[in-house]
């Protein structure tokens, strides 16, 4: 059941729903990142998000890009996901454990500030890219989600989007909800989901995993149209990394291969690659041949 998404109609096929426990792909992104309980909430949610808007894309290989920056201790939380299921990402500073004084809660919020912007950019391959920015309304996430669908979409959505951390740091529960009205909804679509006493999602999971109850407990009219599998996946590679460095300055490619080994590290999943003196020299050398 972790990392299944449900993708379904309800409200007379006035209403999309994508429902998703994130469980296991969070807690991948925790063990990776080494991140703290604030910094794991907070990517966490981006990332569940993230992954749900890379469903939605209609094409294969599409990418979505999200970026949020709200100028808190957090920094910059980047996020990839495409619509074949796969989803990455990381967070400025992974060690970040703040919580508010009256509640206990993660502060979220505070950690990752309001200062700045959600921006979403879609690689549509073939197609020009296409990007949105809005500015951040809380910093909590999901209500800057909600609000970059209603302006830079004008679709009305609710997005419902938690991870819960135990005291042992691993993800106990994690899980993301969009709900989408669709242009044919009417005025008593609205008041029903107007209606909704939706609990944070995280504590729904917690108490029972399984999203297909869920989905039918708000929705008793729902059709499910498909499940998909989530994950997290890191596409990084030496190649890669070596391609990258091809697009580097000369200049630059003969300092680097002056000094010892170069070490790279992959900002998604913190793997290091290894350049000794001998591929730096290649390098140079295949640089040097193409004029």
């Amino acid at each position: 059941m972790n990392n299944n998404v449900l993708i379904a109609t309800a409200l007379n096929e006035h209403a999309r729903i994508y429902l998703f426990n994130a469980k296991e792909m969070v807690e991948e992104a925790r063990r990776l990142h080494d991140l703290w309980p604030t910094s794991c909430a907070a990517l966490g949610r981006t990332l569940a998000v993230s992954a749900l808007m890379g469903l939605m894309q209609k094409d294969d290989n599409e990418v979505v890009t999200v970026t949020i920056n709200g100028g808190g201790p957090i920094g910059t939380i980047l996020c990839v996901s495409d619509s074949s299921g796969h989803v990455k990402g990381f967070c400025g500073d992974p060690h970040i454990y703040q919580t508010y004084e009256n509640t206990h809660k993660l502060a979220v919020g505070p950690c990752v500030g309001t200062n700045g912007y959600l921006k979403v950019t879609k690689n549509l391959k073939l197609k020009q890219n296409y990007t949105s920015q809005v500015d951040l309304q809380s910093g909590e996430i999901g209500d800057d989600f909600a609000f970059y669908f209603s302006i830079s979409e004008q679709v009305p959505t609710i997005v419902s989007v938690g991870v819960l951390v135990g005291t042992d740091l691993k993800v106990v529960s994690a899980g993301a909800m969009i709900i989408e009205l669709l242009p044919d909804h009417v005025e008593e679509d609205i008041t029903y989901l107007e209606g909704l006493k939706l609990e944070p999602i995280s504590s729904v999971l917690e108490k029972d995993p399984d999203i297909h109850r869920y989905l039918y407990e708000l929705f008793p009219d729902s059709q499910i149209l498909e499940e998909r599998r989530v994950e997290y996946h890191c596409d990084c590679s030496k190649q890669r990394f070596l391609a990258k460095l091809l697009t580097l300055p000369k200049e630059d490619l003969a300092e680097m291969a002056k000094d010892d080994d170069l070490e790279i590290k992959c900002e998604f999943c913190d793997k290091v690659y290894r350049f000794d003196t001998e591929d730096l020299q290649n390098l140079l050398t295949y640089v040097s041949d193409q004029g």
